[in-house]
């Protein structure tokens, strides 16, 4: 575990590490940078690289944290990742189950093998299930997303790098927003495609939460939309 910086999270529990990419929103990966890093530092979970693994013994984890927490699951790999077993993504429910007292936040953008897998798995109530939606090439995540048997549905659109025209956000709860950031040649975010992800938000009763404008300093950049931080989220359990 470690604690975050993401601002819409605490902390991260990976108990899979490794990935590969699968859209245009995987271009500049921060997982796969971080994990360059990690791995120069000698840090064993990390050996291996970007490849693709399970760390069963990071299952245990969570039945050690005494205060309750808000958890980003797999911030360093994609759970649904075909290389990884449904037999482990079952034993990583299990343990999300078996914690009603932390909410787990899971993102992926296999939203079809998640939809394939939703009713081999036990979606308690502390389980937000999320997909990535960088551009309107990949808004059909949303309806395999919608097909889950997950309480808690949000949708990450970061970075995002093109419009999501007619945004349908029916049964779902949340939308994260941000730009790219990092220092190679970083995809601008227009304010008009923000604006309206917004708009169908608040017209959907949607929570919004606008993470940032990113760019080469995302810091500088700020938060700020319209003169204000947009920061909601689902009401936690």
């Amino acid at each position: 575990m470690a604690q975050s910086s993401i601002e819409w999270t605490e902390m991260t529990w990976n108990p899979t590490t490794g990935c590969t990419k699968i859209s245009a929103g995987c271009k500049f990966c921060y997982a796969e940078v971080m994990t360059k890093r990690l791995q120069a530092m000698g840090l064993e979970k990390y050996a291996d690289g970007f490849a693709v693994r399970t760390h069963p013994d990071a299952l245990s984890l969570p039945y050690s944290w005494k205060k309750p927490k808000v958890v980003f699951v797999n911030s360093m790999s994609d759970l649904f990742h075909p290389e990884v077993p449904l037999a482990f993504i079952q034993q990583v429910f299990e343990v999300m189950n078996n914690n009603p007292q932390h909410i787990f936040q899971v993102l992926t953008k296999r939203a079809e093998l998640l939809y394939q897998y939703s009713n081999k798995l036990r979606w308690t109530d502390n389980i937000w299930m999320g997909v990535s939606v960088e551009n309107e090439k990949v808004m059909d995540r949303i309806d395999f997303l919608k097909g889950t048997g997950a309480k808690i549905k949000f949708l990450s659109c970061e970075p995002l790098i093109g419009p999501l025209p007619n945004l349908d956000l029916t049964g779902l709860q949340w939308v994260i927003v941000g730009g790219e950031s990092g220092q190679g040649n970083i995809r601008s975010m227009k304010e008009e495609w923000v604006i309206d992800i917004k708009n169908h938000c608040q017209q959907q009763d949607v929570a919004f939460f606008f993470k940032q404008w990113g760019g080469k300093n995302k810091k500088a950049a700020g938060r700020e939309l319209q003169g204000e931080i947009f920061s909601q989220m689902p009401i936690l359990m």
